[in-house]
């Protein structure tokens, strides 16, 4: 239903007339000029914007090498598919689409089609798969805080570099958790089988 969303919001933008949150995303963008900006919000968003370049495939790919050296390729697996592998079969798609102009002046490097946020959709998927591969339940609820708080960080952070619009990072975030969401579902019979061979200390079965 997330991803579905996304898709359907992002078809909004290929018509000919300016979709009707298009006001929105204009006055978030006047609101979040940082384009005369700097000291800490600045240090903020640029390290936010290489935390989410190469650096935010490396920690998915990192963490599912991990998995597998200890026995875990199924957790591996499922973190390799959902934060590395959907960004290349879901967002880039879907930024070809769309295809949608990012917003005027950007202050980092950015390539073409904005819509939707491929980081933002990177950061929620390493924090739900990093939630459901390391935390059991109950400290898990700290980590879903500190997830939310790193999410709508790189949304900010997105829009105040004039790299997204705000509608772009909403959708990055819709999609990110609706493919989690999905691939979990489809993981689950193996991600359980793992369970069960943890507790009985047969993982290299």
């Amino acid at each position: 239903m997330l991803s579905l969303t996304a898709l359907s919001v992002g078809l909004l933008l290929g018509g000919e007339r300016p979709p009707f949150f298009q006001a929105l995303d204009d006055h978030w963008a006047q609101w979040t000029d940082g384009g005369g900006g700097g000291g800490r919000a600045a240090g903020l968003a640029f390290l936010l914007d290489r935390l989410g370049g190469p650096l935010g495939t490396v920690v998915p790919l990192a963490l599912s090498g991990g998995l597998c050296v200890f026995g875990r390729w199924r957790s591996g697996l499922f973190a390799f598919t959902a934060a590395v592998a959907a960004n290349v079969l879901v967002v880039l798609p879907l930024k070809s689409l769309v295809d949608r102009p990012r917003p005027p002046r950007p202050l980092v490097l950015v390539n073409d089609g904005s819509y939707p946020s491929g980081q933002v959709f990177t950061a929620v998927t390493v924090v739900i798969v990093v939630a459901v591969v390391l935390f059991p339940a109950r400290p898990r609820r700290w980590w879903w805080l500190f997830g939310a708080l790193y999410v709508a960080a790189m949304m900010w952070s997105r829009t105040w570099l004039h790299a997204q619009w705000l509608s772009d990072a909403v959708a990055g975030a819709l999609a990110g958790g609706g493919v989690c969401l999905l691939l979990h579902r489809a993981f689950a019979p193996l991600l359980e089988r793992e369970a069960v061979l943890a507790a009985e200390d047969r993982l290299w079965a």
